[in-house]
């Protein structure tokens, strides 16, 4: 079974997310666990408050290192022999792919820590993360959806979760596909699909498809 823990200011967002379709299906089977921590939970300040001004002046508030640090040690402690990644999700980060998701899927156990605000202080990344990662050259309020992109990426990697090995894209490529009817309005599903010769339409999704 392959843990996935999402610390967050804002648990109910990956609680909802991860209860529903393929996720929710996979969490049905064991197949995977999907864990959200609150951060504010960790917090010794009053109001649970997880942020302050950055040093040095500037715009924003910037997530504090304490309740992260301690945030982190409640999934780290639950079992010292599985192999574990913690993540940053930063636009400084290295940009998330396919090739990212295959290598994260040999982990048993991935903390993903989700920023909110202005950022998150520098020290998190320094000390605490094993890797940054970023969703693209735009901004997030937070890294809540980087999250669970990750998650839905790499728990389809997980045997079982998909149903069939072959549903991954990256193994048959990403061609046109169609359905019923076979006409709509004026737009018509190329006729190599409906001919039933095998050969060709293997053909025709090859010079149509696009590889991971």
């Amino acid at each position: 079974m392959k843990i996935f823990s999402v610390l967050t200011a804002f648990p109910q967002l990956v609680e909802h997310y991860a209860k529903a379709a393929l996720l929710g299906r996979a969490a049905k089977k064991k197949l995977l666990v999907v864990e959200a921590v609150d951060v504010r939970a960790f917090s010794r300040m009053r109001h649970n408050k997880i942020d302050d001004t950055p040093f040095g002046g500037g715009p924003g508030m910037v997530m504090r290192v304490e309740p992260i640090y301690r945030a982190l040690q409640k999934p780290k402690t639950q079992n010292l022999k599985l192999k574990t990644r913690v993540i940053l999700f930063s636009t400084r980060g290295k940009t998330f792919n396919q090739k990212t998701a295959r290598r994260l899927a040999r982990y048993d156990r991935l903390i993903l820590i989700a920023g909110r605000y202005e950022g998150v202080d520098e020290r998190v990344a320094e000390h605490l993360a094993d890797e940054e990662l970023s969703m693209g050259d735009f901004v997030l309020a937070g890294g809540e959806l980087p999250a669970l992109a990750v998650i839905e990426a790499v728990a389809r990697h997980i045997p079982g979760v998909l149903g069939k090995r072959e549903s991954l894209e990256e193994r048959k490529g990403s061609y046109p596909v169609y359905t019923r009817p076979p006409k709509f309005l004026k737009w018509s599903v190329p006729p190599v699909l409906l001919s039933g010769d095998h050969k060709k339409i293997s053909q025709w999704r090859t010079k149509h498809g696009r590889r991971s």
